[in-house]
């Protein structure tokens, strides 16, 4: 290894994507390690034929000899078991709906990998993510924009939105000016072991896990009521005329409905409101009803699930979220935004969602952020992300 060549550990998955990664780095001149993580043991709630850890593994390994390049594994099953899988099964047992992924790339591949990585002598880690990092100087310092991938259908700058300058400085993405169509061609090119593997769609570096039998490791079943709400409640018209000041507008069209079970009628059964999620339709097992029914609410300490018919039910929807202060994350700190600023921004709330107009309101409690226009399916614990343009600036837990 020529000392003055730039090394460069790639998180590689088994998947096509972090293949080509490692396959253009190399073609460059990087000294490229490929690095595979196993982070799960547990094969039972795991769907075998989706994504085995054993076959992923295999592949980027004969990927790395395809390359020429060293390779490796590592066992980062106790880290994942206490920052991702603990947290997980924490945040569901209070109602919330945690998103893994996010999580994973911040505290998992950014940051125990990354330390990994360093240890081994890198300069930079990369993946496969359709992502780009621009690197801008103000006021003499250097600052790490995270950019869509120029493929907007595969753009995965919502997953990476939790990241900090310092991971951001240390991280390349060689897929980033790409299209999936051209990173699957570069692959058969070169005659790659994955250039035509499905993608992964399971939990980060898991697989594909069954959900309910995931929660009930540690979340015992319990028999509740699941109950139909009405589009005509009165709760739905419950719109002042009037606010006596901004921050109770902001309240008002960030603040979910609180639903008893006097607002509805039982329409079935379910065997533990935690194991559900705001607009979730599968899995509630009832029928009879004209549309189908959505998850609208749920209650973990009454054990309810709040469903309404169709997916325009208005239980679905609101205009706004509050993200409390110890949970907003700027990417762009030197942006941050001070008690009483505001900011017009794109966001999304979800992976793939659309970007939609926002404002940002800053308080001394958090923030609020106030959609111009209705947005389904609000979800507590899942991260909210806001953009300018095609910079992914900051993001936040929603409360």
């Amino acid at each position: 290894m020529a000392l003055d060549k730039t090394r460069v550990v790639v998180a590689l998955s088994g998947g096509v994507d972090s293949s080509v990664a490692a396959y253009l780095l190399s073609k460059k001149g990087y000294d490229v390690i490929g690095v595979f993580m196993k982070n799960w043991h547990d094969e039972s709630v795991t769907i075998s034929k989706e994504c085995p850890w054993l076959e992923d593994s295999y592949d980027a390994m004969i990927v790395s000899e395809k390359l020429s390049i060293p390779f490796q594994t590592v066992d980062l099953s106790i880290d994942y078991q206490k920052k991702i899988v603990d947290y997980m099964f924490n945040e569901y047992e209070k109602g919330n709906t945690p998103n893994p992924d996010v999580l994973c790339n911040r505290e998992i591949k950014f940051d125990i990998f990354l330390k990994i990585a360093m240890k081994l002598g890198a300069d930079f880690i990369a993946t496969g993510h359709y992502c780009r990092v621009k690197k801008i100087t103000k006021n003499n310092e250097d600052i790490f924009r995270l950019l869509e991938g120029k493929d907007k259908e595969k753009d995965q700058s919502y997953f990476l939105c939790q990241l900090s300058q310092n991971q951001l400085s240390k991280t390349l993405f060689p897929l980033g000016e790409l299209t999936k169509k051209e990173v699957r061609l570069i692959a058969k090119e070169q005659g790659l072991i994955t250039a035509e593997k499905k993608d992964s769609q399971g939990l980060c570096f898991i697989g594909k896990v069954r959900l309910p039998e995931f929660l009930q490791q540690q979340l015992a079943p319990k028999k509740g009521a699941i109950i139909e709400v009405s589009l005509e409640n009165k709760k739905y018209k419950n719109t002042p005329a009037s606010f006596t000041s901004e921050i109770q507008r902001l309240q008002h069209l960030s603040t979910k409905i609180t639903y008893s079970i006097e607002d509805g009628k039982k329409v079935g059964t379910h065997q533990g409101a935690h194991y559900f999620t705001n607009g979730q339709r599968k899995g509630l097992a009832v029928g009879g009803t004209k549309e189908p029914l959505f998850v609208i609410a749920t209650d973990v300490d009454e054990n309810v699930i709040y469903t309404g018919q169709g997916k325009d039910h208005p239980g679905l929807y609101r205009r706004g979220l509050f993200v409390k202060q110890d949970e907003i994350h700027w990417i762009r700190e030197d942006l941050a935004l001070n008690n009483g600023d505001t900011l017009c921004v794109m966001a999304r709330i979800r992976y793939r969602q659309k970007l939609e107009k926002a404002t940002l309101y800053k308080t001394a409690l958090g923030m609020y952020v106030i959609f111009d226009t209705l947005q389904s399916a609000i979800t507590q614990g899942q991260f909210v992300a806001w953009y300018d343009a095609d910079e992914c600036l900051g993001s936040g837990v929603i409360s």
